[in-house]
């Protein structure tokens, strides 16, 4: 029985340290703001980094789904057409739940990686490996 908890304990200490944290992930707000006929999302930089994720591949999306046209400017992206900030928002949600949280253990350390032509959700915290929808 010894053996057992030892080994137990071995398989334990080299498991990575996000797997035992608790800490709640928040998906970033979006500071929207219209002027004229182009809708900017003012942290951009933030969201993206919060979320870990390409900035091309989150723009993609998010052009895709508002069907029309951004590019970025700085800290900011800039998008074609006024779009309100819940709009916006429901759209990042769809993203991070999509492209950025592990369907297994619900945890937000994951990678997206690219292998041949198609993208697979990578989870640092329980080992999981899924693939997902292109952009």
């Amino acid at each position: 029985m010894s053996d057992y908890k030892k080994l137990l304990e071995r398989a334990r200490s080299q498991l990575p340290d996000k797997v035992f944290k608790k800490s709640r992930f928040k998906i970033p707000q979006a500071d929207v703001s219209i002027e004229g006929n182009r809708t900017f999302i003012q942290n951009w930089h933030r969201i993206v980094s919060t979320l870990n994720r390409n900035e091309d591949h989150m723009l993609k999306f998010l052009t895709g789904e508002l069907a029309t046209s951004a590019n970025i400017e700085g800290q900011r992206a800039v998008f074609a057409g006024k779009h309100s900030r819940s709009t916006l928002q429901q759209l990042i949600k769809r993203y991070t739940n999509e492209y950025v949280i592990c369907e297994e253990c619900g945890k937000p350390d994951t990678n997206l990686v690219k292998e041949d032509r198609i993208y697979f959700l990578v989870c640092e915290a329980c080992g999981a490996r899924q693939s997902v929808k292109p952009v």
